[in-house]
C-alpha cells in the first residue's frame, strides 16, 4: 500500500524552527521528485519546495527561500523539510507529495502528483 505521512509540525512562535518529515511506504521514495505544500484556512494549495531525485536540484518560492530547506535521505525513504525563521503567515497545513517523475519541473502545479500525505498542521504565533 503507498502511503505517505507527514510528521514534526506545531505550534512554535515567530522565529522559530521546525522540521517537518515526510515517511514514504508501500514505494522507493527515491525514484520520485518530492514537494511539499501548503494550505491555510480559505487560501488554495501552494507548492513551496521541490527536490528532485535525478540530481538532488532544490526549488522554493520566493517567500520561503533562505528560510526553508528541503532535503532527502532515501536509506531512510524519508524527505525533510526544515522551517527556520518562522512567521505568522506561515501557518498552514503543510503536504508532502510524490510526483511520478525525477524533474521538478513546473512543481507548484498540485495536479502533477501522484501521491499525498494527509498533512502536518503548523501554527506560528507568539
Amino acid at each position: 500500500q503507498v502511503q505517505l505521512v507527514e510528521s514534526g509540525g506545531g505550534l512554535v512562535q515567530p522565529g522559530g524552527s521546525l522540521r517537518l518529515s515526510c515517511a514514504a511506504s508501500g514505494f522507493t521514495l527515491g525514484y520520485y521528485a518530492i514537494g511539499w505544500f501548503r494550505q491555510a484556512p480559505g487560501k488554495e494549495r501552494e507548492g513551496v519546495s521541490c527536490i528532485s531525485s535525478s540530481d538532488g536540484s532544490t526549488y522554493y518560492t520566493d517567500s520561503v527561500k533562505g528560510r526553508f530547506t528541503i532535503s532527502r535521505d532515501n536509506a531512510k525513504n524519508t524527505v525533510y523539510l526544515q522551517l527556520n525563521s518562522l512567521k505568522p503567515e506561515d501557518t498552514a497545513i503543510y503536504y508532502c507529495a510524490a510526483r511520478k517523475s525525477r524533474y521538478c519541473s513546473g512543481y507548484r502545479s498540485p495536479l502533477d502528483y501522484d501521491y499525498w500525505g494527509q498533512g502536518t498542521q503548523v501554527t506560528v504565533s507568539s
